[in-house]
């Protein structure tokens, strides 16, 4: 199981919320392109989220996230607000090697499909769910779709992944939704990228072992606050059952 460090984007900031919520900010760095390159050649992805963009519909950190491709390499995973084809387009121009659709899978599937089709297995659905039903733009509304149906939907198209987050559990180390990761994994026919909660090396071995397909887990506000040490964290995460 792959270990993704996260940066989220807010006002030029790297930063952590607490459970979706804005006006819970934590900021780690004034300048995430320096903290990409110290993870730069240690892990193969870094996942980067533009939360100005999830809440205004549209990207807004599009020079800051050149700067973190230049920092990091190849490999940077991008979402937050990218809701057109346009977007995606505009992501990929800017060197990113993944770019990552949560509204649109709710609100405009056709997207996902047009970009699943342009870019084959380079396109990631985000399933940010409260008490297994979808939240979208930015998490500030809730839809009354379940995880497991939207998945469903894009089990045929060559998705990356899909990347699930339980929102409740987001920034609080709590521990992420093992079981119901598990289960999207299981039931969803596309591989699975767990978000949300992780704060001990244990959640991240309980995450490799609970099933063959949750492929990553994304690293925030543990990594940031050094719980532990990225190269901890990548040997927790090869721990699959014999």
């Amino acid at each position: 199981m792959e270990v993704i460090p996260a940066i989220d984007l807010l006002e030029g900031k790297a930063v952590r919320l607490r459970q979706g919520r804005y006006d819970e900010v934590t900021t780690y760095s004034h300048q995430p392109h320096v903290l990409a390159a110290g993870w730069s050649g240690r892990v193969k992805r870094l996942h980067v989220v533009d939360l100005e963009g999830a809440r205004a519909g549209r990207p807004v950190q599009g020079q800051l996230v050149r700067r973190i491709v230049a920092s990091f390499g190849s490999g940077v995973q991008v979402g937050g607000g990218v809701r057109t084809m346009e977007a995606v387009d505009a992501y990929f121009a800017l060197g990113v090697d993944r770019v990552v659709l949560g509204t649109a899978a709710v609100r405009d599937p056709d997207l996902v499909r047009q970009a699943g089709k342009a870019y084959p297995g380079r396109v990631i659905v985000a399933v940010d769910a409260r008490a297994g039903l979808v939240a979208t733009d930015g998490w500030l509304d809730q839809s009354e779709r379940r995880a497991i149906d939207v998945v469903r939907e894009f089990a045929g198209l060559g998705l990356a992944a899909v990347l699930y987050t339980d929102i409740e559990r987001d920034g609080t180390e709590a521990g992420p939704n093992v079981s119901e990761t598990a289960l999207l994994a299981q039931e969803g026919g596309v591989p699975v990228i767990a978000s949300g909660g992780v704060g001990k090396l244990e959640h991240l071995t309980a995450l490799a072992q609970a099933e063959a397909r949750i492929v990553g887990a994304i690293l925030g506000r543990a990594l940031h606050e050094k719980r532990f040490s990225l190269e901890e964290a990548i040997a927790a995460a090869r721990a699959r059952p014999s």
